[in-house]
C-alpha cells in the first residue's frame, strides 16, 4: 500500500508464463458433444494449447489477449448438448415444506427430531422472500499455479485455504503433501465467491501443462454466470397478539437450499463435488448433497428468532434441495432475510395497534442496551426531519445473531415518478460494546448499509432456459454513485464490556428499513426482494 506494488493475484507475474482462460458451457445441465477439427487446428497454428477433460475446456497461450479472443470463438464453435437447459421455474414456489428436510430450531440451535404442531390462535401472517443473488465481486476471480517435479503450488485468494487445498488434493488424486496453496489478495472476495473454483481450473491447466507457470482469470461474464449465489430464501412468518397489541405468539419458518457450498471434506467426496469444474470432467464428481447446517445462528436460521420478547414460540429450519443453481455463503447468510420479515412485521403490529414503531418496539424489549440504541436512534431522528409529498421514513432494530452489535436504522427516501427509489439520508446506531478502531466500525457500518440498499432496490440473478441472464453491470445491476445517501453514524460508548463482531451487523435493518420507508412513501407493503421500479408498479396496481 505504500510503495503502490501490485498485489493481487490477478498481477503476477514468472518467467515463461501463459496465460489461461475457460471456455464454459452455455449453462451448468450443458455438456460438451464435438471440437470441431478446424478450430483445433486453429488454436496450434496460433501456438495455442488446448486443455480438455470431458467438458472442461481451456485454451493456454503467452499472450493474454489472443487468449481471450480464442476462446471466444471457441466457445461459439462448440457443440454442446443441451440436457433440457434451466429449469425456468418459480422457485420461491418451490420454497415449501413438502420438498424440505425440516428441523426444530430451539435458542437458536437446529435439532433433530419431529417438528411442532402450529401455534394456535395466529392472526397475522405473512411470507417474506429474496431472489438468488450474486457476491458481484469487483474483479472476477483469478488464480495462479504451476506443476513441477511431482508438487502442485497454487497462489489464489480463497478464504480458505486449507480446507481447499485438501479438496483439490482429493480432486487431483494426489497427496496433500504434493499441494501447497498460498494466499494473495483478490479484489472483492468475502463470502464464498468464484475464487476456489477458479483455483481449481488453473491447477487442471498447469497439471495438464508441466513445469510451466499459468495465471488463469476469469471474466466478468464467467463470474457473473458461475459463481456460487446466495440462495432464493422465504421466511413465513406468523403471530398473535393481545388486545393491547403485545405479540404472544410468534411462528417463522425459514426456507431455503444450503449456504454452505464451500469446498469442505466431508462424505460423498463433500469438498470436490464442491468446486465447480469437478462436475464438468470426464469422470466427474457427483453434484453435492446439501448438508444442514446444525450450527448456532447459522446458515438460514441466522436471526429466525427475535430479539424481542414475544410469548410462545416455534421456530423451523427447512432445507430445500434440487433447486436451479449452485448456492454458498453471502454476507450475512439468512440474517438478512429473517430481520427483513421480522422488522417489516413490527411496523405492520404498531400501525394495527395505533402505535409508533419506536415505542412498539421499546414495549417488545428488556435490554437495556437495545433501549439505548431506540433512544439514541429517536433523538437522532427529531434531529432529522423528512422533507417532500413523496418522502417516507422507515426504521428497523437488530441484534446480529442476538448476540452481536446492536444496530438500529432509519432511512428517509423518495419515490420517483416512474417507480424508483432515492436512499436521501440515514441514520444508523450501534452498540458493538468496547470500541477499538472506531473508524473501521463506521466504515463496516456504512459498508453494511451500502450492500444490503444495493440488495434491497436493485439486485437479482436472474435466466432462462439457455443459461444465466444476468451477465454483467447492466442485467445485474447495483447501486451506484448517483444513489448514495448522506450517512449519519453514531457509536455508542460502552465501556467495560467485550467487543462484539460487527462486520455484518447493519445489512439486516437496512434492509427492513427501506421496507418500511417504501410503505410510509407509498402505502405499498412489498415483501419480496428487490423493490425495483417494475416490482412497485406491478404491485401498485395489484392493490
Amino acid at each position: 500500500m505504500v510503495t503502490g506494488e501490485y498485489v493481487f493475484v490477478h498481477d503476477l507475474d514468472a518467467p515463461g508464463m501463459l496465460h489461461a482462460r475457460v471456455v464454459r458451457p452455455p449453462h451448468a445441465r450443458a455438456r460438451l458433444l464435438d471440437i470441431p477439427a478446424s478450430a483445433v487446428d486453429r488454436l496450434a497454428g496460433d501456438g495455442l494449447q488446448l486443455v480438455r477433460d470431458g467438458s472442461f475446456l481451456a485454451i493456454a497461450g503467452p499472450v493474454e489477449w489472443q487468449v481471450v479472443q480464442a476462446a471466444l470463438r471457441l466457445a461459439a464453435a462448440c457443440q454442446w448438448a443441451d440436457n433440457g437447459g434451466l429449469p425456468e421455474l418459480d422457485v420461491f414456489g418451490q420454497l415449501k415444506a413438502g420438498n424440505a428436510a425440516r428441523f426444530t430450531v430451539v435458542g437458536g440451535v437446529p435439532g433433530k427430531g419431529p417438528v411442532p404442531d402450529p401455534l394456535q390462535g395466529l392472526t397475522h401472517s405473512a411470507r417474506f422472500e429474496r431472489p438468488y443473488l450474486m457476491h458481484g465481486s469487483l474483479a472476477p476471480s483469478a488464480a495462479f499455479a504451476v506443476w513441477s517435479e511431482g508438487r502442485l503450488q497454487i497462489t489464489c485468494h480463497s478464504q480458505g485455504i486449507y480446507p481447499l487445498r485438501e479438496s483439490i488434493a482429493d480432486s487431483l488424486g494426489l497427496g496433500l503433501e504434493q499441494v501447497v496453496i498460498a494466499h494473495r489478495p483478490g479484489s472483492g472476495c468475502y463470502g464464498h465467491n468464484g475464487a476456489d473454483d477458479a483455483a481449481l481450473d488453473a491447477a487442471l491447466v498447469a497439471m495438464a501443462l508441466p513445469d510451466t507457470p499459468v495465471l488463469l482469470k476469469w471474466t466478468r461474464e464467467e463470474e457473473h454466470r458461475w459463481e456460487p449465489y446466495a440462495p432464493a430464501m422465504a421466511v413465513d412468518l406468523a403471530v398473535a397478539t393481545s388486545d393491547g397489541g403485545r405479540i404472544t405468539a410468534y411462528s417463522a419458518e425459514a426456507f431455503a437450499d444450503t449456504h454452505r457450498g464451500r469446498p469442505r471434506q466431508g462424505p460423498n467426496n463433500a469438498g470436490p463435488s464442491r468446486l465447480l469444474s469437478n462436475l464438468l470432467r470426464a469422470d466427474p464428481f457427483p453434484a453435492p448433497v446439501a448438508i444442514p447446517n446444525m450450527k448456532a445462528q447459522g446458515g438460514m436460521h441466522r436471526n429466525l428468532d427475535p430479539v424481542y420478547a414475544v410469548g410462545e414460540t416455534r421456530f423451523v429450519k427447512n432445507l430445500v434441495s434440487g433447486l436451479p443453481h449452485r448456492s454458498s455463503a453471502l454476507r450475512c447468510l439468512g440474517a438478512t432475510t429473517n430481520v427483513f420479515a421480522l422488522e417489516s412485521t413490527m411496523d405492520e403490529l404498531a400501525e394495527q395497534n395505533g402505535q409508533d414503531p419506536l415505542a412498539y418496539r421499546r414495549a417488545h424489549l428488556d435490554d437495556p442496551r437495545a433501549l439505548a440504541v431506540i433512544a439514541a436512534l429517536e433523538e437522532r431522528m427529531a434531529q432529522t426531519p423528512v422533507a417532500g409529498d413523496t418522502s417516507g421514513r422507515g426504521i428497523a432494530y437488530a441484534q446480529y445473531k442476538n448476540a452481536m452489535t446492536r444496530v438500529g436504522i432509519c432511512v428517509d427516501i423518495q419515490v420517483g415518478e416512474l417507480g424508483e427509489i432515492i436512499l436521501k439520508h440515514a441514520i444508523i446506531v450501534a452498540d458493538a460494546g468496547r470500541v477499538i478502531d472506531i473508524e473501521g466500525l463506521r466504515a463496516q457500518l456504512e459498508g453494511g448499509f451500502l450492500q444490503a440498499a444495493s440488495w434491497a432496490i436493485y439486485e437479482e440473478v436472474q435466466w432462462d432456459r439457455d443459461g444465466i441472464t444476468s451477465v454483467d453491470w447492466e442485467s445485474y445491476p447495483v447501486i451506484r454513485f448517483d444513489n448514495i445517501p448522506k450517512m449519519d453514524v453514531v457509536v455508542l460508548d460502552v465501556p467495560g464490556v467485550e467487543p462484539v463482531g460487527a462486520g455484518e451487523a447493519s445489512p439486516g435493518p437496512t434492509i427492513a428499513a427501506i421496507a418500511n420507508a417504501l410503505y410510509n412513501a407509498t402505502g405499498l407493503r412489498m415483501r419480496r426482494l428487490p423493490f425495483t421500479p417494475d416490482a412497485i408498479l406491478r404491485h401498485a396496481t395489484s392493490v
